[in-house]
């Protein structure tokens, strides 16, 4: 009996999972840094306003617009090399990848405000720029590695996997890159309630980043060691208003955008927690040792819940898991929110809210590169798009939208409570502006997850039984095309 082409392109082993989930590991060792430190990095350390923060990362968002579809549509037009389509590119931008993100954490202070502002755009577009060029080639190597799509929801987990542990070491820093805050005459100084304050260190904050630089490009070339291709990809024909082409019929595909969409504001609720966390704990609690826990609690579910979020998702549908579980999550963050009106803001009963939250989030977390690749299976079966590194470097702009909506829920809060970095301590916040920080840190996050919920479950059509159709189709499409 004749084998099919999918199992012909199938058959992943654990060697390849590994492989793929250093990649995200990697690409999140040094991404981690934007997330839980880099703010604060610029508002404390470099003393630049919250405001011209927020605009400098949605001008860096302007320009990926642009810049994202541009390489998506090089990558799908370039020759396929001798190592690969994709992971090719793996190995040629790992380290200018890591040096980028050791650049925007120069302690650049004793610049004028202008110098400083140009400098923190010039590093952090040209990170977003190299990043763009190794995440895109990357995301896409779920396509070519397996056409099976029960195994790319395997590499989805793994990915997922690598992300937790890649995301750690940077929330690790922005807990303990902290020094005791000294007077003129070189004396601590002492807050409101008798205690030391405390100040990010550049030196300490630069020496971690390099660390986890290093660590990034191990990874990376172990992602690509450990890689195979399997599914045939050839380059996609240069034609004339072919990138539009190509935009407007991923913008027209509804299982493609609501996707997109839901993993932009999943992501924008992920990096706000990570974010915002730096300034909670170190105002609201007085806690700087603690601010990686709500992250940390946050994923601590995922190391229970990624040995069989593949097989729920298989089961139930991917659809279904991840929408039920960002609602419970959206639930716990409503019940801290009114908690918080009757005057409790315990911090440990917001670590353990952010635990029990973390079990609902777990499996869009593990799962949503699955919904994507599903999404671009359907694309090619029902419009014949081929181009999938166009299709992920779309889906990864719309990811950076999440990043800069979560860096205006960062910043916004901070402007409307007065925060001005360094200038401001801890007693400079009155009860009323401490309790707004609070409110935003549980109300933001509790309506992101609420969009997701409506979004996927509402939105977003493909349920078990399209995604069992879908692969059908597909096997009768690859086929047809390999012949």
């Amino acid at each position: 009996m004749e084998q099919s082409y999918i199992s012909r392109t199938s058959g992943i082993r654990m060697k390849d999972k590994l492989g793929y989930a250093f990649g995200d590991l990697a690409s999140c060792l040094v991404f981690g840094l934007t997330q839980s430190v880099l703010n604060k990095f610029y508002t404390d350390v470099l003393e630049i306003s919250v405001l011209s923060v927020m605009i400098m990362t949605i001008i860096a968002r302007v320009w990926d617009a642009i810049n994202d579809p541009i390489w998506g549509r090089m990558i799908d037009g370039s020759r396929v090399y001798p190592d690969g389509r994709y992971r090719h590119w793996l190995k040629v931008f790992a380290v200018p990848v890591a040096a980028a993100a050791v650049l925007m954490f120069l302690n650049v202070k004793g610049f004028p405000n202008a110098g400083r502002i140009a400098w923190i755009y010039v590093t952090y577009i040209l990170f977003g720029m190299l990043y763009t060029c190794i995440n895109i080639p990357y995301g896409s190597m779920a396509q070519v590695i397996t056409s099976d799509d029960k195994e790319r929801s395997s590499l989805s987990v793994f990915r997922s996997i690598g992300s937790t542990f890649g995301a750690m070491p940077a929330m690790v820093l922005a807990s303990f890159c902290y020094v005791a805050m000294t007077d003129a005459n070189g004396n601590k100084v002492l807050g409101a309630d008798g205690k030391v304050l405390k100040v990010m260190s550049p030196s300490i904050t630069l020496i971690g980043v390099a660390i986890i630089a290093v660590l990034a490009v191990v990874f990376y070339f172990l992602c690509y060691g450990w890689s195979r291709e399997r599914v045939t990809s050839r380059p996609a024909p240069k034609q004339k208003g072919q990138t539009g082409k190509v935009i407007l019929t991923l913008l027209k595909s509804r299982p493609f955008m609501a996707v997109s969409v839901a993993s932009m504001l999943f992501l924008a609720a992920q990096m706000f927690g990570q974010g915002y966390n730096a300034y909670l704990f170190d105002k609201f609690f007085n806690k700087q040792g603690l601010t990686m826990l709500p992250t940390v609690f946050q994923y601590l579910p995922v190391a229970v819940i990624m040995f069989f979020a593949t097989k729920m998702g298989n089961r139930f549908g991917r659809r279904e898991v991840c929408s039920y579980g960002v609602l419970a999550a959206a639930a716990f963050y409503l019940v801290l929110f009114v908690l918080a009106l009757f005057g409790i803001t315990n911090v440990w009963l917001y670590l353990a809210a952010n635990l029990v939250a973390g079990i609902g989030t777990a499996f869009i977390f593990l799962l949503v590169w699955a919904l994507a690749s599903d999404a671009i299976d359907y694309n090619k079966v029902k419009y014949g798009l081929n181009d999938d590194a166009t299709s992920y470097a779309f889906y990864t702009f719309m990811r950076k939208l999440g990043q800069t909506v979560a860096t205006i829920l960062i910043n916004v809060p901070l402007l409307i409570i007065g925060y001005e970095g360094s200038k401001l301590r801890t007693e400079g916040l009155n009860d009323a502006a401490l309790k707004t920080m609070y409110n935003y840190s549980v109300m933001i996050p509790a309506v992101l997850f609420l969009l997701v919920f409506l979004i996927l479950r509402f939105v977003y059509p493909l349920s078990k039984k399209r995604v069992d159709e879908l692969q059908v189709e597909k096997e009768a499409y690859y086929s047809e095309q390999a012949e």
